[in-house]
């Protein structure tokens, strides 16, 4: 494992699951990166490795970022993935949760180093965490598919199967790289609104987590991601109100939903949903106002 920049190496890990997600394509609203942060962040994981970003990045699309500390110094911080240990006792797993932007290079050898790390610390089961966009309307309840390596386990948890064909994320090959070295695995979608995928999205991130916690067994205390939620949908509500075209396209998508149907975040402002909104509108070849 030549790429892992190891802290220390943790021991004694009870039947652990690896949690992973990735910023950029995979990760529509920011929701399956959030699910997985607010975790590690819910039971004060500690970060113990990091693989290093020199073999897997193109740094003019991911950039390394200038910061300055309390004291005035300046820090360069390069986009790195990071893992964390997360200690349940009262669960019958802990967790290791790896969080980091999409690689831009050497997909294989990535996804080598991962599942190697998986089979040095006698993880049980990877879990990728994904979000997608959709053709469906922000008041519906946020609708999760993917698959398990057990059928029996994808029917447990009610999940549906997606039939998608056509490119894929590194979600997809370290999918398959579980898949050639016979590691248990599953993999978790939620479904974001288009036409507001611009925005951080605690909703979609939420039910990524509750349906994760029925998976691996470890319960989440998720009540500012709730409130956080809370407050999006009704961001979003006024959002689209305000504007008599998003809304009459807002009550397509719940009409046609019907008929296939019938039976510590930070959340982003008002104006961050609004200015989405019109960005999809004039996407979709409008001028970003209201029409009289």
């Amino acid at each position: 494992m030549q790429h892992l920049n190891w802290r220390y190496r943790p021991e004694g890990l009870r039947a652990p699951a690896l949690i992973c997600a990735f910023k950029g394509w995979n990760d529509a609203g920011d929701a399956a990166s959030t699910a997985a942060s607010f975790v590690a962040d819910s039971f004060k994981a500690r970060e113990f490795a990091t693989l290093d970003p020199e073999e897997f990045y193109d740094f003019q699309s991911v950039r390394p970022e200038i910061e300055i500390d309390g004291d005035q110094h300046h820090r360069l911080r390069w986009p790195e993935v990071t893992l964390s240990e997360v200690r349940v006792p009262r669960a019958p797993r802990d967790l290791i949760v790896l969080v980091g932007p999409e690689p831009s290079y050497h997909w294989r050898t990535f996804t080598d180093t991962v599942i190697e790390l998986a089979e040095t610390l006698g993880v049980q089961i990877v879990v990728t965490l994904g979000a997608l966009l959709a053709d469906i309307p922000h008041t519906r309840p946020v609708a999760i598919s993917g698959f398990t390596s057990d059928p029996l386990l994808t029917t447990r948890l009610s999940l549906s199967e997606s039939s998608y064909e056509g490119p894929t994320g590194i979600l997809g090959v370290l999918q398959d790289a579980c898949e050639q070295t016979n590691m248990p695995s599953a993999s978790l979608w939620a479904a974001v609104p288009h036409y507001i995928s611009a925005s951080p999205n605690p909703k979609a991130a939420l039910a990524l987590i509750r349906t994760l916690e029925g998976l691996v067994g470890v319960v989440v205390d998720a009540t500012t991601l709730e409130q956080a939620a809370g407050d999006y949908e009704r961001q979003v509500n006024l959002a689209v109100q305000s504007d008599p075209e998003i809304a009459a396209f807002v009550e397509r998508l719940e009409r046609a939903t019907h008929e296939e149907a019938p039976d510590s975040f930070e959340l982003p402002s008002g104006d961050s949903i609004a200015r989405d909104l019109q960005r999809f509108l004039r996407q979709r070849g409008g001028d970003g106002h209201s029409k009289p």
